[in-house]
């Protein structure tokens, strides 16, 4: 056993460097966050209408775009965003039928355009300084928006749950069992592990429905020309506005895998090559008629489980996703594993983040007896919990249109705005090397 597996079995640091595991484990670690993505990021062409082959192909397109202009730093992988299917609802809805409606390229067009909008700001960072702009997201605010996240995605764990709820217990049996007293690998692949001993079981029970397998294809062209962006004023001006509110979001991500991987990737990278990466793969996905992409929490569940840190496994995750949106057949025996195995899986990845936002407050000691730290945090919870559960707000573009806001998206601009117009703002990035997961780092 290798001297940083020991580590990591002592729970004492993270694995930075996967290759000194050697190449055959660098692969499965890429397997399991693969399977982590899959679901989610195959969900969004479902309800939409979209290729689900197109959306794999640019999920991991996206991703190793995003590694490229992120200098290979930050360990993210970029999926399928759900915070889209709003403007998808009104621009190109659904046929009765479930059949893709025509406007499809405008919509995708919109997305075009949302991700250009990502650049935008990214040129302003970049411009004005990370140091300037973190001043309106202290911990006060970014703890309770990871927080948040984590909370927000564990209603959709427990729905899972309860389409059988002895193999989410196997699932999330076998991965507490493996991380708590694995030794080697078996510690570091817990989610892996997980989904094969409960699909084996779910094999003796007969939950298992192979007819995906048997109408899929084994080989297809995951582009379609036909589907390609074409755009309209009214689609843009309907889609593009998500754009400032998933960018919320992005932030509330990125601070998340800084917490947990305990790297300073706000200011190194950069928050402005970040949201470039993720600008750029939402505007080439689009344009290729792919959903919009976003940094993905089951991932950073994954990395907070595991302890393994290095960007490679992410980029070997999209290569993988690349591979299946080519073989269709294999995907679909990915999508045969019972939802209520992923429920109990993400009954731990979704409770990670949560914690990590936990850990993101305590470790930059936020003073909650401070009056206006309690009333934002408070605040911040509260909206995002709140609103999500009721869809969100909808806001009227005209007398045909409307965008909905999220309720992480309502909850950042509520806390940033409270953080903002509150006395007692005296938080400064880079300044507080523990708290702002930085090691020796320049801002």
């Amino acid at each position: 056993m290798s001297e940083e597996t020991k580590k990591i079995e002592l729970g004492r640091e993270g694995l930075y460097d996967a290759r000194k595991l050697g190449v055959p484990k660098m692969l499965v670690l890429g397997v399991q966050h693969t399977f982590a993505m899959f679901g989610a990021t195959v969900l969004v062409p479902i309800l939409t209408g979209i290729s689900v082959s197109t959306a794999l192909l640019f999920a991991g397109i996206g991703t190793l775009l995003f590694h490229l202009l992120t200098k290979g730093k930050v360990p993210a992988f970029l999926g399928s965003s759900f915070a889209f299917l709003g403007g998808y609802a009104a621009v190109a809805p659904l046929g009765a039928d479930g059949t893709p409606s025509e406007m499809l390229p405008y919509a995708a067009g919109g997305i075009v355009v949302s991700g250009l909008i990502y650049v935008i700001l990214s040129a302003l960072i970049k411009v004005f300084g990370v140091r300037k702009i973190m001043r309106f997201f202290p911990p006060v605010v970014t703890g309770p928006i990871i927080i948040s996240i984590g909370l927000i995605l564990a209603p959709s764990a427990i729905t899972n749950c309860q389409s059988n709820w002895l193999l989410a217990f196997i699932a999330l049996a076998v991965i507490v069992v493996c991380n708590i007293w694995g030794k080697g690998m078996v510690k570091i692949l817990p989610i892996l592990i997980g989904i094969v001993v409960s699909y084996i079981a779910a094999l003796f029970m007969g939950e298992v429905d192979f007819t995906a397998i048997q109408q899929a294809d084994w080989f297809g062209l995951a582009i379609h020309t036909g589907s390609m962006a074409k755009f309209s004023v009214s689609a843009c001006i309907t889609i593009a506005p998500i754009a400032l509110a998933t960018m919320m979001e992005h932030i509330g991500d990125i601070a998340a895998i800084s917490a947990t991987c305990e790297r300073p990737y706000l200011s190194d990278p950069g928050l402005h090559r970040t949201l470039l990466g993720d600008g750029l793969a939402t505007s080439l996905a689009g344009f290729f008629g792919a959903p919009a992409n976003t940094t993905y929490g089951e991932n950073t569940g994954v990395l907070a489980l595991t302890k393994v840190y290095d960007p490679r496994v992410m980029r070997i995750a999209a290569c993988f996703a690349i591979l299946l949106s080519f073989f269709p057949k294999i995907g679909a025996a990915i999508q045969t594993v019972p939802s209520a195995i992923i429920g109990g899986i993400s009954f731990v990845l979704y409770g990670m983040i949560s914690s990590v936002g936990v850990r993101n407050v305590v470790e930059n000691q936020v003073d909650f007896t401070k009056s206006r730290n309690l009333i934002i945090a408070a605040v911040i919870l509260v909206s995002a919990l709140g609103f999500n559960s009721v869809g969100g707000i909808t806001v009227p573009l005209g007398a045909s249109y409307s965008f909905t806001l999220s309720g992480l998206a309502i909850a950042a601009i509520v806390g940033i705005l409270l953080n903002a117009i509150l006395p007692g703002n005296d938080y400064e990035f880079g300044t507080d090397l523990k708290g702002d997961t930085a090691v020796n780092f320049e801002v």
